[in-house]
């Protein structure tokens, strides 16, 4: 059996600025890659605590839904990404907040900007992210996106949040 590498923040970070760069170069399979099967990308609305499995989310989409969300964005038939938003993800604040041999929890926090039709939308929220480890590798299992403003109008969240 391999011995474990200890958990290094740095490692981590550079696993979400990899996964930020990929969303705004619109590398959408090699983003679904760095998801596991049992993965849940949630964006709760009204409050952060919800429960999705009762209350109304923005997204929660299984690992199959993502690809899904995917393959409109890409396929030119999602009406409401023509023409493509473009975006930036800005990460920072990255804390772990739990830490096991193979799983982690991370909160790191989020500036989004978007620009689609000469229209620049910012977008602020908290992230929390429950990585596993999979054959060595940082996967996702949980991309939980709490936006500062999840409980007004939003108008278009049909890109990668």
């Amino acid at each position: 059996m391999a011995k474990q590498a200890p958990l290094d923040l740095r490692d981590i970070e550079q696993f979400l600025y990899r996964e930020a760069r990929l969303i705004d170069e619109r590398r959408f399979d090699e983003w679904l890659s760095l998801y596991t099967d049992d993965a849940i990308y949630w964006v709760p609305a009204n409050r952060n605590d919800a429960d999705p499995k009762r209350e109304v989310s923005l997204i929660y989409d299984t690992r199959n839904r993502m690809a899904e969300r995917v393959f409109r964005i890409t396929s030119g038939l999602g009406h409401a990404q023509d023409p493509p938003s473009r975006t930036r993800h800005l990460i920072s604040n990255v804390e772990l907040l739990e830490g096991k041999k193979d799983e982690v929890t991370v909160s790191s926090y989020l500036a989004l900007y978007e620009l689609r039709r000469g229209k620049q939308n910012n977008f602020a929220a908290r992230l929390e992210h429950r990585l596993r480890r999979v054959d060595g590798d940082w996967r996702i299992a949980l991309r939980k996106v709490e936006l500062l403003n999840n409980n007004e109008v939003i108008d278009n969240l049909t890109f990668i949040v």
